[in-house]
Parts: C-alpha cells; structure tokens; sequence
C-alpha cells in the first residue's frame, strides 16, 4: 500500500568544517505505507541523510536542501517545531537499543513519556493502557509486567522492540530505523522485521530501513536507494535492483553476500576501500575501484539519471557489465586424518558471585550457571568447524575454554594428543602458539599506540623469545595482502578490514596449527567481508590450518565450513557435513535458524514461509529438565519435557540432539 510521498527529500547537503562534504545532493521520497531500504557501506552517508532530515545533524553540520514532511519544510524549521514533529510526525529508531534506553528507568517509564510529550493531557491510567497496548502491538509477551522491568532485564531483540514502541508511540506517518537488526541474532532479527511488516500493513506507516545487509532488505522493501560516497548512486524497485542492478557498485554489493543455499568457493570482492571525506578522487567516487571505469570516469562525476522503468543510475556506463569473473570454486570437499583438535565432554560453570566470596559469606550457595554442558568436537589439519547459535548459547564461551583463556570446569582438550586442560598458565605458555584467535572487533582488539609492525611483532617477541626482522613482518603482511608499509601505520589510519587483516596476520605470526575465529566478519561491510573471508579460504590452502569459525550469520557458516556445529544452551545439538545440515537439517531449532536467515532474493524471500520459535532462550541459572528448546519447539512432546535427548549419529556423519529429528529441506519452507 503506498500513496502521496509523505516526506520528500531533495537536494540535500551535510557539510562539516573544512570543506568536508558528507552527503551530497540526495533525492529521495517516501510514501506512506511502503518500506524503502537505504543500503550502502559504513560512511556512504546513509545515517547521516535520515538524521540531517529530522533536524538531528551533528553539532557544526551545514545543512543544506529541502526536506517536506507532509508538504512542510523541516529545513531552517525552528527547533520548538521540530520537537512538536518529532516522534509526532516523524520517529526515528537507533541502533544500538541498550545505549538508546535510559538504564534507570523502567522501560513503562520511558514508553510513557514518549506519550505524554506529545499528549499532556492523557491520565495515568490512560497512559499506562497505552504503554501497554503498545508493548502488546510489537509483540512484547506480558506487556503488563514487563513495563515496570528495567532496559538490562530484556534481551537485545526484546529491547529493540521497547524502542520500535516508543517510535511508533504516537502514530507517525513516517519511521526511520537506522540498523535496526544489526546487532541482532538471525532469528530475532526475522521477529523484528516481522514487526515492522505489522507496522505497515495495521498502521500505513512509511519505513525507511537503513542497513548494509542487502538480504534484510530484500522481500521487505518496496524499493531500494543504493548509497555511495554520500549520495545515491541507484534506485529501483526491489526486485529490478536485484535481479538487473545497473551500476557496478550495486552489482558489487550483491556478488559480494554468501547465500545460505550457496556452496564455498570465492566471492567477488569489491577491491578497495570506500573513499574517505578529505580526499575524495575527482570524476565518479566508486572509479578507483570500478571493473569498468574509463579515464571519462576518473574526470566527470555522474549525474543520477532515469535508466527505465522508473529506475536511477549514477554511472556513465549505467546497465555494462565487467567479464564474467572466474569461477567459483567447488563445494568444499571434505577433510580426512587425525584430529588436530580433540574436546571431549567440556563443562564450564560460572558461580554467579563471581567466585570472590568464601564459603563463610556466602559463596558456598551461590546459583552456578552452566554455560557450556558436555560439548564434543574434533578438527583436522585443513578443515573448518562452524559454529552456531544464538547469542548467550555459549558458542564464544567454549571457544576460549579451547584456547585456556578461560579454564574449564570439566572435560578434555587435546592438541595434537597433548592434554591442555588443567595446565597451569605457566604450562600452557608453550602451547599457546598453536592456538591463537581472531576476535570480532578488529578495532577494539588492536594497541592504539602500537604501530602495525609493533603489533605483529609482539606474539613472536612474547612466545618465541624472538623480535622478528622487519622482513619477517614484511612477508606477514603480504601473506594477509597488505603492503609492506602498513607495518609503519597506527590502527587509526586503516579501514576495518584492513584491521583484521592484521589480527589475521598476528595470529599467523607464531605458525599455529588452529585458529579461532570469533565473529571475524560480522563488524565488517559485506564488500570488506567478501575479501577477508576469501583470504581466509587461501591461508588455509596455504597452510594446512584448522579454523573454528564462531558466527551468528549461517550464509557465511556455511561458505567457509567444511562441517557445522549448531548449539544451543551451551550444547551441541546438531551437527554434521555443512551441505547435509543446510540442505536437510533434523533439529527444529536448526530449521528455525534457517527458516530465519535472509535471501538477497526479494521473489523467494517473500514466498517463504517461516516456522520461528516463539520466546526466547532458556535461563541457564533455571535450566529446564528435559531439552531445553522444548518451550519454543513447534513438535514438543511430554517425552521432550522429561528426557534430554542424547546427541545421536542419524546418517552421513550426521549427529542430532532431538526425540522427533524430522528432516526438512532447508530450501522449502520449514513451517508446513
């Protein structure tokens, strides 16, 4: 359902001191009633458009243009009149949920005040009706009580639907939610999105939905604006855009996603990075790293113009394709021999004091909450084990109980035949070296103050007992394809995958036999992304290397591993070769998972039905006797309530942890 544009943005300016320009000349329209997805890589400018349009521009931001809600301009609009619009007429939803709600208040609380600001003449009654009405509309079980709980007593997905209800509040005619899902696991990502379409259809509110994940977008969008260099470089229809994109950014953007129906081999990256504010090329900003770009490009900037059926393309090339690329490798084949790494039976409890209090004081009673129950797992030389789960599942918990980062409570690790669980830090130091870890944030997990070459250097200096040559270093970075003059670099002055190139080049530097790879894309745009998980795929040709890959995203889980782990309250509870477990999953929770992940395809997307779990994870401090997903499990039976179901071999190096393993095609709908 869409109808007159109901906000109108055109010729829109972000300026900052210094002859910065952040956004640059943006035309975009929105209508009541239909969803537009704003996609492009961080710093494109797409959050900064949506924010320059509410009046929520950073402080020194020169802002120029027109933008009409309901026919009236918001620009040079004074503040009092902005405020009146704003979560009146026009909201807006953040990303990060936790940061965005007031810790200390009650979640009701702050719902209400969204409410009276615009209504100070509702009562309290009246206003705590609709604190509920609202937590009832986005799904929020026991509205009632769960208004009087605070922001940390709801998971993150729970959290983002406190914000979605605050928005939508006092029923504006347009909500822009900026990374709505990013932060999200796969499945309460679908949940949140199936709010938005609520929202749309009972409402007739407008979306916009700002995000880097094209398969979000796709079967939820009417439209899609592809952003780059701060402005728009495309727009079409959803399913124009997907099926013939036009300009080789878009195209780029799109070969660049692993599918959950794919199969390994290399994705297309886009080489390069995004241009940066203070130096942007002249002519076309994407030419420096366009397949297609001729010395035209490199001198006139394109002007966005109609490339048919109501589409747009800022390319002088708009709808020319590059030769074909090389062909995606096979299938991974999968890897035989000795274990590499052998867990057996891992148990990890925490006591909920912290362990610091004695007996006398209490500690003696303390809850113990079971994060990891019994977990076994092999890797070879060569092979990738992914490993799945929604957050809190105990998936990061288990991969530092494997590396002695954090000591287990019971079970076996065996590297190489040697047991390491039990060693003490000083009887570990030797081992470390063969298992090292690439963490999530390549940002966070690098020294500021530390050059690159320093920061390489420093895992050879500490368990080799060696400084390297700078020659060494030199032939590090290579490896991770960086020039040899990173190495005099701070972290600061590189990009995002730039940066985790080099804690995959760290790690690298004491020869390990595994690697731990912890969420090593999800931070990264899905162009970075592409590139990094492509390199990761030749190291480990190279060198023979074992990677546990932990990750929320199964599209990447399954392009890079050779077999898959799916876990669930700090269990296993299904496993097997990463083509049996997509293709014909037997765990009801493995079908959900699947069931929620997005296709970058908007035809099949919306033709799926989804089978979602309902609730959420279980609280491991009051773990359930029986199996623990049997509360949201569609074909629970009073025999799941009363017995844990063992992890069994079904067929094909297939395991499965389940009392009703019913197999179900992963590309058929897993509802029926």
């Amino acid at each position: 359902m869409t109808g007159a544009a109901g906000l109108e943005i055109r010729g829109l300016r972000v300026g900052f001191p210094g002859g910065l320009e952040a956004v640059r000349g943006v035309d975009l329209s929105l209508a009541r009633g239909e969803v537009l997805g704003v996609v492009g890589e961080s710093g494109s400018g797409k959050s900064l458009t949506w924010l320059a349009a509410m009046g929520l521009a950073p402080r020194g931001a020169r802002v120029e243009g027109s933008v009409r809600l309901m026919g009236e301009e918001l620009i040079g609009a004074p503040r009092a009149r902005l405020r009146e619009l704003r979560g009146n007429r026009i909201a807006m939803i953040f990303q990060d949920p936790l940061s965005a709600l007031n810790p200390v208040l009650t979640v009701g609380t702050q719902i209400a005040e969204a409410i009276r600001l615009h209504n100070p003449d509702l009562g309290g009654r009246e206003v705590r009706e609709r604190v509920r009405e609202l937590l009832d509309r986005v799904a929020v079980p026991q509205a009632a009580r769960r208004a009087g709980q605070y922001p940390h007593e709801f998971s993150g997905g729970m959290r983002q639907r406190v914000m979605i209800a605050m928005a939508i509040a006092n029923d504006p005619d347009i909500l822009i939610a900026d990374e709505p899902t990013t932060a999200l696991d796969v499945t309460v990502q679908a949940q949140v999105l199936e709010v938005f379409e609520r929202l749309r259809a009972e409402l007739g509110i407008g979306i916009a939905l700002v995000t880097h994940d094209l398969g979000v977008v796709a079967g939820r969008a009417d439209r899609v604006a592809v952003m780059y260099g701060g402005r728009v470089v495309e727009e079409a229809g959803v399913d124009a855009l997907f099926a013939s994109p036009q300009h080789p950014y878009t195209r780029g953007l799109i070969g660049s996603l692993p599918t959950v129906a794919g199969a390994g081999g290399r994705l297309t990256a886009i080489p390069g990075a995004p241009p940066s504010l203070a130096a942007r090329p002249p002519g076309c900003s994407f030419a420096p790293r366009c397949p297609i770009a001729e010395a035209r490009c490199q001198a006139e900037d394109p002007v966005l113009m109609p490339a048919g059926d109501g589409r747009r393309a800022a390319c002088h090339f708009a709808g020319a394709r590059p030769a074909a690329p090389a062909a995606t490798g096979p299938a991974r084949a999968p890897v035989s021999g000795e274990p590499v790494l052998s867990v057996r039976g891992l148990v990890k409890d925490y006591r909920m004091d912290g362990g610091l209090l004695p007996p006398v004081l209490g500690g003696a009673g303390a809850a113990r909450l079971r994060a990891v129950a019994g977990v076994d797992l092999d890797l070879a030389a060569g092979e990738t084990l992914g490993l799945v789960g929604e957050s809190g599942c105990g998936k990061s918990t288990l991969g530092r109980c494997i590396l002695g980062l954090v000591a287990p409570t019971a079970g076996s690790v065996r590297l190489r035949g040697t047991e390491l669980a039990g060693l003490t830090r000083a009887q570990m130091r030797p081992w470390r070296r063969h298992l090292q870890i690439v963490f999530q944030d390549p940002y966070a997990s690098l020294h500021p103050r530390m050059r690159v070459g320093e920061i390489i250097a420093e895992p050879m200096r500490l368990l080799l007992g060696r400084a390297p040559s700078a020659a060494q270093v030199a032939v590090l970075l290579e490896r991770v394809r960086l020039e040899p003059a990173f190495a005099r670099r701070y972290p600061h002055e590189l990009s995002g995958g730039q940066r985790q190139r080099v804690g995959i080049a760290r790690a690298l530097a004491v020869d390990p036999d595994v690697l731990v790879l912890d969420e090593p894309v999800s931070a990264l745009d899905v162009s970075i992304q592409a590139g990094v998980l492509n390199l990761l795929a030749d190291l480990q040709a190279e060198l023979g290397l074992a990677y546990l890959f932990i990750a929320h995203d199964l599209a990447v889980v399954r392009h890079v591993s050779h077999r898959v782990a799916v876990m669930y309250a700090g269990r296993i509870v299904e496993s097997g070769p990463a083509e049996a477990l997509h293709t014909a999953p037997r765990h009801p929770y493995t079908q959900a998972l699947l069931a929620a992940a997005p296709v970058p395809d908007p035809p099949a997307e919306r033709r799926r039905r989804r089978q979602l779990p309902e609730g959420e994870p279980p609280d491991l401090l009051a773990a359930p006797r029986g199996c623990a997903f049997r509360a949201r499990c569609w074909r629970a039976s009073d025999r799941c309530g009363a017995e844990l179901p063992a992890l069994r071999a079904v067929d094909g190096g297939h395991a499965v942890a389940c009392h009703h393993p019913e197999p179900v095609a992963a590309t058929a709908p897993a509802g029926a």
